[in-house]
């Protein structure tokens, strides 16, 4: 399979861990030299806390954390106090202090789950900014990162932008363990498997990614971790920042790359052998490869039955086609050919344009302005407000410029019902391409009228159908030879019909009597 190449000058280097303070140290085991060289790098840092007590009494130790990313309770059960109260000597199962181990300190001491050797400084900040204390014990030339991290998180609800009537109400949330905790229960197989990426020079950004073993073809994996490899950025703060890194077009209008805050639809990408990338600090995920109509189809579509879920894709078809051409077909009709409109609702138009000193074309663009005007108002106000401000400036706007003679009556019909089908477009990134799209084939049908639409519907096919989405074709469904992915994408084809997995059985499910 041929793969995008990413065009650039010489070689990308590797990501490339950032080295904080500027050194790769190794520990010693005089305490107070490992302790000062953490302490010049996280200098001016009044956050970050230096717990000094004695172990047994004689023992120096150091405990390092950063205030709000531990769980205090649990260092002071679970780290300070067997530390504290350990015996000197006497006692069965006393551990004499100068005769401390690192087995013995992992083994009978530490009331930690999770306990992981750190050799050198860097691997100690990189513990501790990820919210892992670090214990460092005098004498020992290693210290120990304890998983006792913790801070506050949203908890798991249903996303607003990704709503259903039917169908699970869990979304991601911000948390990279609560993410994969998500997967993990809905899949309860081995194959699952995950591997971690840091990213970012100074966030220090976890990324995670997530695959089926003997599902996703391995080429997939392989060239994910390859284009992830290739980013180097000072810092990553939403998947937004990947997916333009990585996907393969990046000046295509049209994504590649699906972002989904609902964890059935990421759980579904991976039964199907997609890759599914999450990221700590974001609610977003993203899946590749998809095709175009992936981006056509909700996850409620499999979760009505078979007749509904086929009726509501074909409305989605229509829709988008409105969306596309709704306002360039009416404005190449207008312009360019009157014959085709009806006598008597043509004298209708002529009635309600005599008043309007523009074109159609220029009058559409005013409308189509004026609406993405308001709709971008009514996403960046407040929620209590914002509907109720999108819905009265239409209404008024469009009242008024009719009776000032601005616009006429039907273009308003048209802007509205243009509007409308943008909405019913279930991904937004795929509404966004064709809000895009809009405007061009409306200068086309302005200046060629049916002959500019025909020509730009296939300038868009001829784009997307050289569109590759992680290789993938982004028209797959119509490629030669995948008949069988056909089966999903005019009509939602019952369970027991398609040939990819949940199945009930091998056999179809059959009526009785």
């Amino acid at each position: 399979m041929r793969f995008f190449q990413r065009r650039k000058k010489g070689n990308l280097p590797q990501l490339a861990a950032a080295k904080p303070g500027g050194t790769q140290d190794a520990l010693t085991a005089g305490i107070h030299d490992n302790v000062q060289k953490i302490k010049n790098i996280y200098r001016d840092c009044i956050d970050v806390v230096f717990r000094s007590f004695q172990i047994a009494g004689n023992t120096s130790a150091v405990l390092i954390y950063i205030n709000g990313l531990v769980n205090m309770e649990e260092i002071n059960e679970n780290v300070l106090r067997p530390l504290m109260n350990q015996h000197s000597s006497g006692g069965q199962g006393a551990t004499p202090a100068g005769q401390l181990s690192v087995t013995g300190l992992l083994e009978q001491q530490l009331t930690v789950a999770k306990v992981n050797k750190v050799q050198t400084i860097d691997e100690c900040i990189q513990s501790i900014a990820s919210g892992n204390p670090v214990l460092l014990v005098d004498g020992q030339s290693e210290g120990f990162a304890l998983g006792l991290s913790k801070w506050e998180k949203r908890a798991i609800e249903e996303p607003v932008a990704e709503s259903v009537i039917r169908g699970p109400r869990e979304g991601f949330i911000e948390s990279l363990e609560t993410n994969l905790s998500l997967l993990r229960r809905r899949i309860r197989s081995p194959l699952l498997k995950t591997k971690s990426v840091t990213l970012g020079k100074y966030t220090k950004t976890e990324v995670v990614i997530c695959y089926m073993e003997g599902i996703a073809p391995e080429a997939f994996v392989a060239e994910t971790e390859k284009r992830l490899g290739r980013i180097e950025l000072d810092g990553v703060l939403e998947t937004g920042y990947l997916e333009e890194l990585i996907e393969d077009h990046p000046y295509s209008p049209f994504p590649q790359v699906l972002n989904t805050e609902r964890s059935d639809v990421a759980i579904a990408s991976l039964l199907e052998g997609r890759i599914v990338i999450v990221q700590d600090g974001s609610p977003f995920v993203l899946v590749m490869p998809v095709s175009f109509y992936s981006l056509l189809q909700s996850s409620e579509d499999y979760y009505q039955r078979t007749l509904i879920s086929t009726l509501i894709r074909w409305l989605r078809y229509l829709f988008l086609l409105m969306s596309l051409l709704l306002p360039s077909i009416y404005i190449a009709i207008l312009t360019f050919h009157q014959e085709m409109i009806p006598t008597s609702l043509l004298l209708t138009v002529a009635a309600s344009r005599e008043r309007v000193p523009f074109p159609a074309l220029v009058e559409a663009l005013i409308m189509e302005i004026v609406f993405e005007a308001l709709r971008e108002a009514g996403v960046r106000l407040p929620k209590q407000t914002g509907a109720a401000v999108s819905i009265v400036g239409a209404l008024v706007i469009g009242q008024a410029a009719v009776q000032a003679g601005l616009v006429s009556a039907p273009m308003i019909m048209i802007v509205a019902l243009t509007g409308i089908a943008s909405f019913a477009v279930p991904r937004f990134t795929a509404g966004i391409a064709l809000r895009m799209l809009r405007f061009p084939m409306m200068f086309l049908a302005g200046s060629l009228g049916l002959l500019g639409i025909m020509l730009g519907v296939l300038l868009i096919l001829i784009h997307m159908a050289s569109l590759r989405s992680l290789g993938v074709p982004y028209l797959n469904a119509h490629v030669p030879n995948t008949d069988h992915k056909a089966k999903d994408v005019l009509a939602r084809t019952p369970w027991w019909k398609l040939n990819a997995s949940p199945r009930v059985n091998e056999r179809r499910n059959e009526r009785q009597g």
